[in-house]
């Protein structure tokens, strides 16, 4: 036990299975995080970690389903995440800390669910700035080589490794930082969204005759030339047009107003995004052809290119190159406040949870993206040396991303329905309007998506290798980490039956809760 955490005077308390201790003092002092977002602080860092879906991932699911395929999953994917939204605003404004996630699933289905969904959302953000970084290197390198005849197309970890020391520095370096550049960025990426559909329709380059240009299989249609199997394999690749937007939860104790803003920045924020997605998706392939874009790491671009110079394309894509950092600020962002708040209630190693002079968790920013970094690597020289795995490298990590986003979606929506029956007295100060309806039809899209990701081919092998690692991660926590639990706002609010809300105003320190709790929930 570390010298910041200790037990009660006699033995630490238990709770189905886990063993709790106490925060010693400068526990949480340690561990503080800075109030620095309003409600357009928070709608730029939800569009920012979403809007690289635009310029990349997104039509890889062409190549599955065709664009008429791709169409009716992302019609799909779409119903999922307002049902969704609506149902993480009620839980955030209800629970208005950092958790997000994580403090759903543990006030709902106790401390197991709360670690096996924190896990998840781990490995969807972890994973998807790994994508980010693969396309925004594939980008910042193909205008390199345009402009200045700089190719590092042998050694991209160099541009890795740039990005994600470049990242965790800006990450590292303030809340309010990063909330101020969220908001840059996320105008900007949607101002370039909007220069494209333009200057392709100035320039005649829209032929919407092109949508369909896949030549169809099985005695299918060319709008749907694979048939619905492919629009099961395209339900991930749609998901890239929004994955991200949900993580606004995980801003709650660096909000001003997180009860009012985090529910209407993730609704405004999603407009914004189909709005955005309608625009790319219509177009880019109007401009290039659904066939051509199917495979492209650079589909934007590429749009682009089929009506300006290379000259003129290379300096744009430097423009469309910031879409995708906006993407990588605002997913890092989320991935570090993830692991900040299981860490700092014990479930991963506590000093991931330091927060340092500038009130960001610094450590968890370095850990997240050291174990991305490798993983970039190692999945990297895959590619260049099986057969296996191919030219489907992105493909791979964007699945894993999509396996972990998912799986973190599905027990959400569970923990929507059992916290409307646990704790119906607790404070809700925003109400889905979907209700309970709402949570169960994005919970049964998500948990679809999740079947489709074992359907396909490309994308099981990965799969199941993160499969592994995730039991080798509940094996590590049922061995230890239950053991050395600690009571953080998360916890106490899950153990107090909702009683301890909002760690900014209440008292936190687990002594007072633990004469509190009911006798057969709580054993010394």
């Amino acid at each position: 036990m570390t010298d910041d955490v200790k037990g009660t005077k006699s033995a630490p308390p238990r709770l189905r299975g886990v063993t709790y201790a106490h925060a010693g003092e400068g526990y949480f002092e340690k561990r503080q995080l800075q109030r620095s977002a309003g409600f357009w602080g928070l709608w730029g860092i939800g569009v920012a970690a979403v809007i690289s879906g635009d310029f990349s991932g997104w039509n890889l699911g062409i190549g599955e389903a065709g664009w008429g395929g791709l169409l009716i999953a992302t019609v799909a994917i779409v119903a999922m995440y307002f049902g969704m939204l609506f149902s993480i605003g009620e839980m955030s404004a209800a629970m208005p800390h950092t958790g997000g996630a994580y403090s759903f699933a543990r006030a709902s289905m106790g401390p197991w669910g709360g670690f096996i969904t924190g896990l998840a959302e781990t490995i969807e953000y972890v994973f998807t700035t790994g994508v980010i970084v693969l396309f925004s290197a594939g980008y910042a390198n193909a205008a390199t080589d345009e402009l200045f005849g700089l190719d590092l197309s042998d050694h991209m970890w160099l541009w890795w490794l740039v990005l994600y020391t470049a990242f965790v520095a800006l990450n590292a370096s303030g809340a309010e930082i990063s909330f101020k550049f969220a908001i840059a960025v996320a105008v900007i990426s949607i101002g370039i969204l909007v220069l494209f559909a333009v200057l392709a329709i100035a320039n005649g380059a829209v032929d919407f005759g092109q949508l369909d240009n896949i030549a169809p299989e099985g005695g299918n249609g060319t709008f749907m030339p694979f048939g619905w199997e492919g629009v099961l394999y395209a339900l991930p690749f749609a998901m890239w047009f929004f994955l991200g937007i949900e993580e606004l939860p995980l801003a709650a104790e660096e909000a001003h107003d997180p009860a009012k803003d985090i529910p209407r920045a993730g609704i405004i924020g999603m407009i914004t995004l189909v709005g955005c997605a309608a625009l790319v998706f219509f177009l880019n392939p109007a401009v290039t052809g659904a066939s051509e874009l199917g495979g492209s790491d650079e589909p934007l671009l590429d749009g682009f290119r089929a009506f300006m110079s290379d000259d003129w394309a290379a300096v744009l894509s430097i423009f469309a190159l910031i879409g995708l950092l906006a993407s990588l600020q605002g997913i890092m962002f989320a991935y570090g406040r993830n692991m900040y708040s299981l860490s700092r209630a014990g479930y991963y190693p506590k000093f991931l949870s330091v927060t340092g002079t500038r009130k960001t968790p610094y450590v968890a920013l370095v850990a997240g993206a050291a174990f991305g970094f490798v993983v970039l690597v190692v999945v990297d020289y895959l590619a260049k040396n099986t057969d296996t795995i191919g030219e489907k490298a992105n493909a791979i990590v964007l699945n894993v991303a999509v396996w972990g986003a998912v799986l973190a979606y599905i027990l959400q929506m569970v923990a929507f329905v059992l916290l409307r029956r646990k704790f119906p007295n607790a404070e809700r100060p925003y109400r889905s309007p979907a209700g309970v309806a709402g949570a169960a039809v994005a919970g049964l899209i998500a948990a679809i998506t999740f079947v489709g990701l074992f359907y396909n081919d490309d994308a099981r092998t990965a799969i199941l290798g993160i499969a592994v690692l995730y039991v080798i991660a509940l094996g590590g926590f049922a061995i230890f980490g239950r053991h050395y639990l600690v009571l953080s706002p998360e916890e106490e609010y899950a153990m107090s039956g909702g009683l301890h809300r909002d760690p900014s105003v209440e008292h936190y320190g687990g002594v007072e809760l633990e004469a509190e709790l009911p006798p057969e929930d709580f054993t010394p």
